[in-house]
């Protein structure tokens, strides 16, 4: 290495040396920054893909959830409480869980001190409500953009400390030697034709992870276009992964993506499906229900319990109404809608007959009249002027739907500092962390990912100011990474033999996999085979050539995507293969299982949930052998007493961590 670059098979590379490098620009990576450069290291450098990208930017619900401790309520709460409630979704840590509800509030707190407008009453409470799988009334909200607000006044904070950032930079490799993270190997898409192929090397003391979920792995998504997600950089350097079996599946707009959750349900729309080309159109829900009470009930329902939920099936539950949109779309080919414009069942719709907590919620609302489109201008006509600025009027046409992948429960897998088990120095933060279990109430992804931030914030200051590389770490990675890229994009460069279309096809075939055997709807064969199918298309992925240096980082990023959807695919093999059934978000299908509907076909059995699986988390890494999967524990929540005078003695001496 000679001064600020690095001579790599006949190319000189740059390289930024800091002592943080904060890969993503989500709010979590933010919130990193911030928190970081407060406590004093001021040496940091943001890389990111695309600013105006990612998740936390561009994503929201019909009330977007921020799940805290319950601070402003008449009913008690307690860190305590509120880690039981993280804990009882099952195959998560205790002492990760006792970790997001101690800090909650000092992380939200934070939040409200740089400017996101929370409502608080007139006495100064931050007023909340109930959210799923949540009994307390800690989910608080400001509208459809709550995790935007959070980014836009973050990245205020981030720039008013005068924190570099470098927009349009691909990580293409992480930087990993001896078991320590060292910088990453970027790819400037400004510079593709610089003779390097846009290729920047940053050294780092820490590394900080925040890539977001894997939104580019499944063909049905509700994730932004601009979120593809990277853990698969991370599970090639030999990350250890976790409970990458466990996701959120849910009814979304396809046109524009967008989960039709909260009032798009609970003004009871008409749903209907029709042929390929917009024919032939029908109410396909009435025959799977007793009646259109229990019917236009479980319509309702579906607002509040949005995630699709195998436990939500029987008796005309409101998650079968996602299982009969999967069959029209799915196996019957057909194309399926939300129609605002007429009730269910027409002049036959009737709100007597609905059940009493959906009568009561439109009664008190001043919704008990007309049709869908006019309860919903009452209720929210936020939620029409949504569709409408992205072209799509509700008065006037139907919105077509999908079950899709929204949110990654699991995630790389780390401590309670938010650090890697097994590589030193990478703190994965915000959804590309594995910290949730199998079930998670709702709004705690956002509250995970400001705990985690903190915490990896508050562990770098403490325990590694100092820059203290071993000598030659950094040199030794960034060469065998660079030769690796160089090497990938050499072979699949072809200006001549190859393709402009090469890398969407490549990618449109593992994201048709990953949604059809592993999603929602999953069975031990279909995984063992799309598996196998995974492992080939990996394998065979330098046979696929490109035209031009334009479409290097969509082919980069379909590699790091095809090792994750194989990650994903290995580990749910792993746990269907060990006797794991229906839980979480997906139905596990099974010959000999029990029957979901007697209306549906014989295919439609399933393996119910083995219950010992919530006390064990599984163990996903990748190394020279392949994928492996093992089972481990899960540990309780804490029960300890801190004696104040030794706690303070530890922080004092600084043995805190």
């Amino acid at each position: 290495m000679s001064g600020l670059s690095l001579d790599i098979r006949g190319r000189s590379l740059p390289v930024r040396r800091v002592h943080t490098l904060v890969v993503g620009s989500g709010a979590a990576s933010l919130a990193a920054a911030d928190r970081l450069h407060e406590a004093g290291v001021t040496d940091i450098a943001i890389v990111t893909e695309d600013l105006a990208g990612g998740t936390s930017l561009n994503t929201g619900s019909d009330k977007q959830t921020y799940y805290k401790l319950a601070a402003a309520s008449k009913v008690p709460d307690s860190p305590y409480e509120m880690a039981k409630a993280l804990y009882s979704g099952g195959s998560m840590h205790g002492d990760i869980a006792l970790v997001e509800a101690v800090c909650s509030l000092e992380a939200f707190y934070h939040l409200v001190s740089i400017g996101v407008p929370f409502p608080v009453n007139r006495y100064g409470g931050v007023v909340g409500y109930k959210t799923d799988h949540d009994p307390k009334d800690r989910g608080t909200s400001i509208g459809p953009y709550t995790s935007k607000a959070m980014v836009e006044q973050l990245l205020r904070e981030v720039r008013r400390r005068g924190i570099p950032i470098y927009d349009k930079h691909d990580a293409v490799s992480l930087l990993v030697q001896d078991g320590r993270a060292v910088g990453a190997l970027c790819m400037d898409k400004n510079r593709l034709d610089d003779g390097r192929f846009g290729l920047r090397l940053f050294m780092a003391d820490v590394t900080v992870f925040g890539v977001g979920g894997p939104g580019g792995i499944y063909e049905a998504s509700v994730y932004p276009p601009v979120q593809s997600g990277a853990i698969g950089l991370a599970l090639e350097a030999g990350a250890e992964a976790v409970n990458l079996t466990e996701s959120q599946y849910g009814l979304a707009s396809v046109k524009f993506r967008w989960n039709v959750s909260g009032t798009y349900q609970q003004v009871i729309p008409r749903y209907i499906s029709t042929d390929p080309d917009g024919g032939d159109e029908r109410e396909f829900l009435p025959p799977f229900f007793a009646d259109a009470g229990k019917m236009n009930s479980a319509v309702f329902l579906k607002g509040y319990q949005w995630p699709f939920d195998p436990r939500k099936i029987e008796d005309g539950g409101s998650s079968l109404i996602d299982i009969l949109v999967y069959r029209e779309r799915v196996l019957l080919g057909r194309r399926v809608f939300l129609d605002y414009r007429e009730n269910p069942g027409g002049k036959d719709f009737c709100f007597d007959k609905l059940c009493a907590e959906a009568y009561s919620y439109l009664e008190n609302s001043g919704a008990l009249f007309g049709l869908p489109i006019q309860r919903l201008e009452k209720m929210n006509p936020l939620a029409i002027e949504l569709y409408k600025t992205h072209g799509i009027d509700l008065y006037r046409e139907p919105l077509e739907i999908a079950v899709s992948a929204q949110h990654n429960n699991g995630g790389l897998a780390a401590d309670i500092w938010w650090e890697s088990t097994n590589i030193g120095r990478l703190f994965p933060v915000g959804e590309v962390n594995g910290s949730h279990g199998v079930y998670r109430p709702g709004g705690s992804a956002l509250n995970s990912g400001q705990v985690g931030a903190l915490r990896a914030a508050r562990k770098i200051a403490g325990a590694y100011r100092e820059n203290d590389m071993p000598s030659g770490a950094f040199e030794a990675a960034a060469r065998r990474e660079t030769e690796k890229i160089i090497g990938i994009i050499e072979s699949i460069l072809d200006e001549n033999g190859g393709s402009d279309t090469a890398a969407d096809s490549y990618r449109k075939e593992f994201q048709r996999r990953m949604s059809a055997a592993g999603a929602h709807i999953r069975g031990r064969a279909e995984a063992s085979k799309a598996l196998a199918e995974a492992l080939d298309q990996a394998a065979a992925f330098t046979q696929t050539k490109i035209r031009g240096l334009k479409q290097l980082p969509s082919a980069l990023r379909n590699r790091r995507l095809v090792l994750a959807h194989t990650a994903y695919l290995s580990a749910l093999s792993a746990y269907l293969e060990a006797g794991g059934g229906s839980r979480g978000s997906y139905l596990v299908m099974d010959p000999e299982g029990r029957e979901v509907h007697p209306k549906l076909e014989t295919r439609w059995r399933c393996k119910p949930e083995a219950e010992e699986f919530r006390d064990k988390l599984l163990v996903t890494r990748l190394d020279e052998s392949g994928y492996s999967n093992r089972f481990i524990p899960r540990r309780p929540i804490p029960d300890e007493d801190f004696w104040f005078e030794k706690v303070w003695r530890e922080n004092r001496e600084n043995a805190y961590f």
